[in-house]
């Protein structure tokens, strides 16, 4: 009797240190971005790719060789560019990303459902930045999945164990990077991100070719992948905080302004006294609030659950977009 409730006690101990992060997509508190979200203001422009091997305990064997350089690039396709073990692809945009509220950037690859409720097929990948493209920094990451039993070439594993790792997420779903993550550094820009780099996960539990996360944790996931699409398979990055670059329909950086935030009941909005509609969107995209065209000069926040949101303020033709944070 005393060594079953001292089994339960420890079963229930490790219920609850385990599956520390966000659910899959569509579960509640998930940070999964659909890609169709009116978040994304801009896919990447170009990718460079560096072929890993399709099995890397075979340095004699053939590369992974699905997709090419262009196949990454912007957010309305679906095909993808396979890295391979180890392998990886550099990025670059229209314009740099900034460190703004909430989440800057999102990921995208083509995982799949598999293996029961809860599981998926995911491949995962680092996920570095750089404002010069010389200097790369890595978000920290971290994986609870157990490295006791190697994960199978088609077995699934469960997102709830996995943080701050590209592939989070199953097909059409990105998984979000914010860059106040990443520690500061002299050599990082956090508000002129010209570059992201994406290293795929060599998910093998034999320590020879393993990787292993921030914590030094060996990352375990779907091993080996002997196929020319083996690997990570980058299908779209897209951006969420970009550097505002004028045109004749913005609005001068300073010429408006939402304060204060992160905001509790009221955002106020110093518009020079122009008359505004505004429509406030969630992290996923969906409308929550719409104020029609006014003299707007504060927005009650009350009635809106703790998160992230979108502002997008209209005048006349122009429209501005700010990220305030209700807490």
């Amino acid at each position: 009797m005393i060594k079953k409730l001292l089994y339960s006690l420890l079963f229930t101990s490790c219920l609850m240190t385990a599956q520390s992060y966000a659910p899959a997509a569509g579960q509640v508190g998930t940070t999964a971005i659909p890609k169709n979200s009116t978040l994304f203001v801009e896919w990447a422009t170009g990718i460079t790719v560096t072929r890993g091997l399709q099995d890397i305990s075979k340095p004699n064997g053939p590369y992974a060789n699905v997709g090419d350089n262009n196949s990454a690039i912007g957010g309305s396709g679906t095909s993808v560019v396979s890295l391979g073990d180890g392998g990886s692809a550099i990025a670059t945009f229209a314009a740099p990303i900034v460190n703004g509220s909430g989440y800057d950037f999102a990921v995208f690859e083509n995982g799949f459902l598999t293996g029961g409720p809860g599981f998926a097929f995911l491949e995962l990948a680092f996920v570095e930045v750089s404002s010069d493209g010389v200097n790369f920094f890595r978000f920290p990451s971290h994986s609870e999945t157990q490295t006791a039993t190697q994960v199978g070439s088609f077995a699934g594993i469960d997102c709830r164990y996995i943080n701050n790792l590209a592939g989070k997420y199953i097909s059409g779903y990105g998984t979000p990077f914010d860059v106040s993550d990443i520690p500061d550094n002299l050599l990082l820009d956090k508000d002129n991100i010209t570059h992201i780099k994406i290293i795929d996960v060599v998910g093998t539990i034999n320590s020879l070719y393993a990787t292993y996360d921030s914590k030094g944790n060996i990352i375990n996931e779907p091993y080996a992948t002997a196929f020319g699409s083996g690997g990570f398979d980058l299908n779209a990055i897209g951006v969420i905080n970009q550097k505002t670059m004028l045109g004749n329909n913005d609005f001068e950086e300073n010429s408006i302004s939402l304060y204060p935030n992160p905001a509790s009941d009221i955002v106020y909005i110093n518009n020079n006294e122009q008359e505004s509609s505004i429509t406030i969107y969630n992290i996923t995209g969906q409308i929550v609030k719409k104020l029609s065209n006014g003299y707007h000069k504060e927005i009650a926040v009350s009635d809106l659950k703790a998160g992230t949101y979108l502002f997008e303020v209209s005048i006349q033709e122009r429209k501005t977009i700010k990220k305030i944070v209700i807490k």
